[in-house]
């Protein structure tokens, strides 16, 4: 009677932690990338899934079939040299899963490192993506336009984020639109990323990276792309210069909030490629440097900086 109640109460906590779970983000996808991804994540837990129900189910059918009780007391099974046809499932259903995951983890990774499929032949946004302690900086040359601490990206248009580090390695990981990816000193990655839908999102660094850890997380909004257009203007009318005394206060450990600048700090801290770089992975960019009239504006926060 003791462990009915004990598994009635396991079963009830069980139930209400459930309920107040939200959707998995990495299962919400907003973006190509991160559709892929989920396909992925489902289709494991499908064949996952069957292989444990088959398993339990063989499991309690020789439970009941042979079980001590059905035998005579003075039964003794005989000696068994072994089964060719179950070791040949043993072994054999275990390599074929492996093959098919393995083909299945090529194909999705191809399509996730490459320009989404939809989006082949539009010019990219290219974003630079750098991180610092524990901060996150994001360039626009194509807009001439900075911000800290979040992303404001178009609809319907393909993404190539530039990655790469002030400080230890990060990882840039936006769940709802793909998988992370490594940010480093002294190299750039590339990351392809696209938003098919217009909605707020959370980003943030994924690779233990000190004490402000827990903090380094961006916000990320996906708009339309006029209403994008409209946020570029706004900033070019309304924010101030983006300067290197100000842009070495920033990569100080530290946080802060939400801020926005018109220029790049790509102009007198050019990422580490080309020329600039102790190594390169990724595809190449031209030259990203852009120069302009700079402005600081707080966007949606304070400007407030924990030294």
């Amino acid at each position: 009677m003791k462990i009915k109640w004990v598994l009635l109460a396991i079963l009830s906590a069980i139930v209400n932690v459930l309920s107040g779970c939200e959707r998995l983000a990495v299962l919400d996808p907003k973006g190509p990338q991160a559709q892929t991804q989920a396909n992925v994540i489902w289709l494991s837990i499908a064949i996952m899934a069957v292989i444990v129900i088959v398993v339990c189910a063989f499991l309690v059918y020789v439970l009941a079939k042979y079980r001590d009780s059905k035998l005579p007391k003075d039964y003794e099974p005989p000696y068994i040299e072994g089964n060719h046809v179950v070791e040949s499932i043993i072994v054999g259903v275990p390599i074929l899963i492996v093959i098919f995951f393995s083909i299945v983890s090529v194909i999705s990774n191809n399509k996730v490192e490459a320009t989404p499929e939809e989006y082949k032949g539009q010019d990219p946004l290219v974003i630079y993506a750098s991180s610092s302690d524990w901060k996150w900086h994001f360039s626009y040359p194509e807009n001439d336009i900075e911000t800290v601490n979040y992303l404001y990206i178009p609809t319907n248009r393909p993404l190539e984020f530039k990655l790469y580090s002030f400080g230890p390695i990060t990882s840039f990981w936006v769940p709802q639109l793909g998988g992370q990816k490594y940010a480093m000193s002294n190299m750039v990655t590339t990351l392809h990323l696209a938003a098919d839908e217009s909605g707020e999102m959370m980003g943030r660094n994924a690779n233990f990276s000190g004490k402000g850890f827990a903090q380094n997380m961006f916000h990320v909004e996906a708009v339309s792309p006029d209403k994008y257009d409209e946020w570029v203007k706004e900033v070019k009318a309304t924010a101030k210069p983006i300067t290197e005394e100000r842009f070495n206060e920033l990569l100080k450990p530290g946080h802060t909030g939400q801020l926005t600048f018109t220029g790049t700090h790509l102009g007198f801290s050019p990422a580490p490629e080309g020329e600039n770089a102790g190594h390169h992975h990724g595809s190449s960019n031209s030259d990203a440097n852009s120069k302009g009239d700079h402005m600081e504006h707080d966007h949606k926060s304070s400007d407030r900086e924990e030294e």
